[in-house]
């Protein structure tokens, strides 16, 4: 087979190193092609030949006559110059503040480089240094800030995408629910706060412990709570202890919840009731569709986040009540680019706060 025939598999773009450089004189000297020589060192074609052009000097012969030949070390010469000269070009340039915060917000409060600079932004925060998104991306791929790589951030290290699909769950027997072709508009286009979606987050198969997980679609705001098991029982109780916690407020708070058609939701009508005031409605139930799990998005979104820490085939009885809670406060203080990268917990507090939300509420019936 000749060289031109042969489908090698090319590498993944990185600098060329110095043993390469030493292999491309060694080939040139041994007659070999550009062709021939990115199919051995499984490189492009474009990237041999700038390497040629870049290490390609003048040299005296013996008869004193000039010759143009390759050479390895003024390649290697001419490219560690241009990363000193790029390095002092840096934006994020001798601010080892600005440096410090980015690698603290990455290292300590695992924020993502869009997440960092949209905070910066929206706080005012001022430092020597002027980057944006982008250019703090480039700088982490190519290395060059101190203690910080790609493994450092989530969504480089889980890019790939598994093999499966989520789907939502199918109960034939909740055929008299209340569905979510039935809500309202206002719900629908996240104009008004205390609407939430609702899941359960499981163990690995042969354990109990359960997570139940509520997400208000306007705010994001996360609410994560344990379950000894995911039964009917275990969501009607979580769902009594958050009417102790608000009081009151409960049924204003949380004006309405949809979940998905799992069965551990089968007794939706008693989820309803108050537990407080017996006979009187706390909050409306609505249900997705079948295989609809988008319906859902804002939880299906949030659950996913909530697996960066609680992996699956992992028990959760593993995790304390403790930790538990302090993923959801993480996930309240994180800022989000849909929030104009402000936190949940602050657009909840917002919202919350606005007369108008509790005008509304007050004439708004459940």
């Amino acid at each position: 087979m000749k060289p031109k025939d042969c489908n090698t598999k090319r590498k993944k773009y990185v600098h060329l190193s110095e043993r390469e450089r030493y292999k491309i004189e060694g080939l040139l000297e041994g007659k070999k092609n550009v062709e021939e020589i990115s199919i051995i060192l499984r490189r492009d074609r474009s990237t041999i030949y700038r390497e040629i052009e870049r290490g390609t000097v003048k040299r005296i012969q013996y008869d004193l006559s000039e010759k143009e030949q390759y050479r390895a070390n003024a390649a290697q010469a001419d490219y560690e110059k241009q990363g000193r000269n790029k390095e002092r070009s840096l934006k994020i340039g001798k601010d080892k503040e600005l440096e410090a915060y980015i690698r603290d917000k990455i290292i300590k409060d695992h924020f993502s480089p869009d997440a960092i600079i949209g905070e910066i932004k929206r706080k005012g925060l001022k430092f020597k240094g002027i980057i944006c998104t982008k250019t703090l991306y480039n700088y982490i791929d190519a290395g060059l800030l101190s203690g910080i790589s790609n493994k450092d951030l989530w969504e480089k290290r889980h890019k790939k995408k598994r093999g499966y699909k989520t789907v939502s769950r199918v109960n034939t027997k909740n055929r008299d629910c209340r569905s979510i072709e039935e809500r309202p508009k206002r719900i629908n286009n996240r104009v008004e706060y205390g609407h939430w979606e609702g899941d359960t987050v499981k163990g690995p198969q042969g354990t109990k412990r359960g997570l139940f997980t509520l997400t208000e679609r306007k705010s994001k705001e996360e609410i994560i709570l344990k379950v000894e098991q995911a039964t009917q029982e275990a969501i009607r109780g979580a769902i009594d202890g958050l009417e102790r916690k608000y009081g009151a407020h409960f049924k204003i708070k949380f004006k309405s919840i949809t979940f998905d058609n799992g069965v551990e939701f089968l007794g939706w009508k008693s989820l309803e009731i108050s537990l407080l005031k017996a006979e009187e409605r706390r909050t409306m139930v609505y249900f997705a569709h079948s295989y609809s799990s988008w319906e859902r998005g804002t939880n299906e979104n949030q659950n996913r986040v909530i697996r960066r820490f609680v992996p699956k085939g992992v028990d959760i009885a593993d995790f304390s009540d403790k930790e538990i809670q302090e993923i959801e406060n993480w996930m309240n203080n994180y800022p989000r680019k849909i929030l104009g990268y402000k936190t949940a917990n602050q657009v909840a507090q917002e919202c919350l706060q606005s007369d108008s939300f509790w005008k509304r509420s007050k004439v708004v019936a459940l």
